[in-house]
């Protein structure tokens, strides 16, 4: 396996090859550009949607089709924010999405292959730059480039995403070429190897670690959080989703979509396809399942694979040596020990936050999901398999 192939590198793991604020969209995103540099401002008005049914639709369809990958994924980026900001900027949410975005939206998530609103990939993987272009991805030299309302938090909680997707690229490059040094036989290689990304994972827990520096709980859950919910599974929709206007092929059907979620991050799925961490068969199983399909098409293609291919547990397993059998066991943990930091957070941020905005339950993810009973399943599952 080379992880080029999949559009990921080394350096930048799962990251946008290229950097947002490079990216020139054609004249005809005019308007949609003034509208998501101003979002927080249309926002703070309190009558946002008001402002974005003026916006006129571009007609994208033939563009999406034949548009280069960096201006389809940007107009993702912004497109993606303004549907979220027109659903849950206001005090409560409305049936359906205007044609004038749902048109578009709709266009070029089937260009990408993703769900028509905003994924995990439009958040964070391509929604940063460098302030210095000659200094690495680190988070002293990265900023957010769309926001919603804006402010230190939001950033924040995003940065510190972006940082571990940058460190993670060790873990993928190092997976492939544990891929084949499994097959080869390569008991020391593979050693390396593992003990190279068990210091990788030292790193992203301590970016992890850092994200009660400037992300407060309580900002965090009214400030940030409310915009990044999906339509599946969300009381404040009454008709069980949302229906989007001007798009026949959807039959004006309320479609139910699961909002974007730090689950949707290819990082610990690559993990079990790696170690071969197996899932038991339940509701659960089916929800990581799911939110599989809300992947960019190539890092799904990255995961299948690389489950399709490893025989890492069965060759560690059958080793003779204790080393390597310790050094496998030690990613495992690093593993887990990452989603049991995960659902400290979910709880702090999240399930101990009070509030009344439509469609921010503490008790439901914003995928959609009673996230503490999913969290400490994977969790105790993913803890369970050393071998």
């Amino acid at each position: 396996m080379d992880i080029k192939e999949y559009g990921l590198s080394r350096e930048r793991g799962y990251l946008s090859h290229y950097e947002i604020d490079e990216v020139t969209l054609p004249s005809h995103f005019a308007g949609v550009k003034q509208a998501a540099g101003n979002l927080s401002g249309l926002i703070s008005s309190g009558r946002v949607r008001h402002w974005l049914n003026q916006l006129a639709d571009p007609v994208l369809e033939e563009w999406a089709v034949e548009a280069p990958d960096e201006e389809v994924r940007t107009a993702m980026v912004h497109y993606s924010f303004l549907v979220q900001a027109y659903v849950w900027g206001e005090a409560t949410p409305p049936p359906y999405l205007p044609a004038n975005l749902a048109r578009p939206m709709v266009a070029i998530s089937n260009r990408l292959g993703q769900a028509p609103l905003l994924p995990y990939s439009g958040y964070v993987l391509d929604n940063w730059a460098r302030l210095d272009k000659s200094a690495p991805v680190s988070l002293d030299n990265i900023y957010m480039y769309q926001n919603f309302a804006g402010g230190d938090d939001e950033n924040w909680f995003v940065l510190v995403h972006v940082a571990i997707e940058a460190e993670a690229g060790v873990l993928l490059d190092n997976a492939a070429r544990l891929v084949a040094a499994a097959q080869q036989g390569d008991e020391a290689e593979a050693e390396r190897l593992l003990v190279e990304m068990d210091q990788a994972w030292e790193r992203i827990y301590g970016h992890f670690a850092r994200m009660p520096e400037r992300c407060d709980p309580y900002i965090y859950f009214h400030r940030v959080r409310p915009y990044i919910h999906g339509w599946a599974n969300n009381p404040a929709l009454a008709g069980g989703g949302l229906i989007y206007e001007g798009v026949e092929k959807l039959g004006g059907k309320p479609q139910a979509l699961r909002g974007q979620t730090g689950s949707q991050s290819s990082i610990v799925p690559a993990m079990d396809a790696l170690f071969q961490v197996g899932h038991s068969e339940d509701p659960l199983k089916s929800f990581l399942d799911e939110l599989h399909h809300y992947r960019p098409v190539p890092h799904r293609r990255f995961i299948e694979d690389l489950a399709a291919q490893s025989n890492l547990r069965t060759f560690v397993s059958g080793s003779g040596s204790q080393s390597l059998k310790d050094a496998f066991n030690a990613c495992l943990e690093q593993s887990a020990r990452f989603r049991t930091r995960h659902l400290e957070y979910a709880a702090s941020y999240i399930n101990k936050q009070m509030g009344s905005i439509a469609g921010n339950d503490p008790d439901v993810g914003t995928g959609g999901t009673p996230f503490m009973k999913y969290l400490k399943k994977h969790r105790d599952e993913n803890a369970a398999q050393l071998v």
